[in-house]
């Protein structure tokens, strides 16, 4: 999972991409990079490193980034390392183009060997790189500079011919002789991207609404499923749909991974998060769990949380301080960060949870480690019970679209029975809960109310793997 943003038109537009990756710091911590155009397209610049946004890139560095357009990524890895060798976005020198991506390519080594067999090689390990030079090299066979709409989106289809995965793309080029931002979703729409306009004319084009409000656009556009948007300062948008499938956005994104003031598929994330909770406060009145508080798990689970309170008229209280400058556990790179990172992230509040049952608000359980560790330090706090609430089905399958969901030997619900009945059990005492009650793939939909991507709860993948795509990439994880 990472977080991309582009804009063309404006003033500064390195230091408008620096300020509005910030919004988006949540999607990715290892790494940050911007790279930027001049109007005529004959200098390109890049500034790239380690850590967040403002680790990665200093206000002294964005003086060398010039030009009326600019493409800045964040990035979490899900294929290769977290080094900067592997840092978005990436420049290709014919034509001249900047690109970055949001998702997982799963067909990564196919595309690494067929670029091979052309002699072009690979620096990185990055997904987008080989998808940035199967672009540059259908550009360059359709002419040799001077390159057209009708070139980009024969380039483009050829990228979604020959590229499986989920993806959402944005990249920084000369067409028609005009600075122009390219965005291109893959053919299900699995990640997601928005576009807007601001009041000078200038557009962005991000991996969520949260960057776009920086610039106070209202109106927020979503590119569908396998479309390709033309972006030119001062000009409409111009929208292709070069392939289109039934979209299948990744449920997952609602759930753990996207701002909760963020809209997607024109829908608010807190309003989706809301209704799981509506949905897992029947499961827990049916099993007659009885509690006195209601907690959080700072801080995804809030508004979940604050619907079960409301349901089961029960008080919401936080019984945790979260430290607001540690990262996200589950996107840090290995078990032993996690478990330092959490005792710096957590601290109870012993007087909101001393002595009382309480009923524990989790979106998920990926690895079950840091649940572990937070229900021990509720019990030193000494809790009465702890009955813990997952506002999402178990995590059965790993994910191979761009959320690092590990391999199937990592995965805490498979280690227990496919019941969901007998699976919480067990799961409860391995975790030292009380209870566990999980929402179920039902009421899932019920609260999303849409085709979705659920691979990680269901299985059915939509987005077709081969045997090698998924050898491929458990291999890289085992490796990294």
């Amino acid at each position: 999972m990472c977080g991309f943003v582009g804009i063309v038109g404006g003033n500064g537009a390195a230091a408008e991409v620096h300020l509005a990756l910030q919004a988006l710091q949540h999607r990715g911590q290892d790494s940050a990079g911007i790279g930027t155009m001049t109007a005529d397209g004959t200098e390109f610049a890049f500034r790239r490193g380690l850590g967040t946004v403002p680790q990665a890139i200093t206000a002294a560095q964005l003086q060398g980034l010039t030009g009326p357009i600019a493409v800045g990524h964040v990035r979490y890895p899900t294929i290769g390392r977290g080094v900067l060798e592997d840092t978005q976005p990436f420049f290709y020198r014919v034509p001249g183009v900047v690109m970055a991506h949001n998702g997982n390519i799963t067909n990564y080594k196919e595309l690494q060997d067929d670029l091979r067999a052309r002699s072009i090689h690979l620096m990185s390990q990055c997904d987008v790189e080989p998808v940035l030079c199967e672009f540059a090299d259908q550009l360059m066979k359709q002419r040799s500079a001077n390159h057209t709409t009708a070139d980009v989106l024969a380039a483009l289809k050829h990228i979604h011919d020959q590229v499986r995965g989920a993806y959402s793309i944005v990249a920084a080029m000369m067409v028609d002789g005009i600075p122009t931002l390219v965005v291109l979703r893959d053919p299900n729409g699995v990640r997601p991207g928005v576009i807007g306009r601001r009041a000078d004319g200038a557009w962005v084009a991000a991996s969520e609404s949260v960057a776009l409000d920086l610039f106070d656009i209202d109106d927020i556009l979503e590119p569908g499923p396998g479309d390709a948007i033309l972006l030119r300062a001062g000009q409409e948008a111009e929208v292709h749909t070069l392939r289109h499938e039934e979209g299948t956005p990744c449920v997952f994104e609602y759930i753990y991974f996207a701002r909760p003031d963020a809209v997607m598929g024109g829908r608010s994330v807190y309003d989706l998060r809301f209704h799981l909770g509506r949905e897992l406060a029947s499961r827990i009145k049916e099993k007659g769990i009885q509690a006195d508080v209601v907690i959080p798990v700072p801080d995804t689970s809030r508004p979940a949380a604050t619907a079960m309170g409301e349901a089961l008229s029960l008080p919401l209280r936080e019984g945790f301080i979260k430290n607001r400058y540690s990262g996200r556990t589950f996107i840090m790179p290995d078990q032993i960060t996690r478990k330092a990172a959490l005792k710096l992230k957590l601290n109870t509040i012993p007087s909101e949870i001393e002595g009382r049952d309480v009923l524990l608000v989790d979106d998920s359980i990926v690895r079950g480690t840091t649940l572990g560790r937070v229900i021990g330090r509720l019990r030193r706090a000494r809790v009465k019970s702890v009955h813990l609430a997952i506002h999402a089905p178990p995590v059965r399958n790993p994910c191979f679209y761009g959320i690092d969901m590990s391999t199937e030997d990592e995965l805490f619900a498979r280690r227990f029975s496919e019941n969901l009945a007998e699976l919480e059990v067990a799961a409860a005492e391995a975790l030292g809960a009380d209870s566990l009650t999980y929402l179920s793939v039902e009421g899932m939909d019920r609260a999303v109310q849409r085709k979705r991507c659920a691979a990680c709860f269901d299985g059915h993948y939509p987005v077709p793997l081969t045997e090698r795509d998924r050898s491929d990439i458990i291999s890289d994880r085992l490796s990294n």
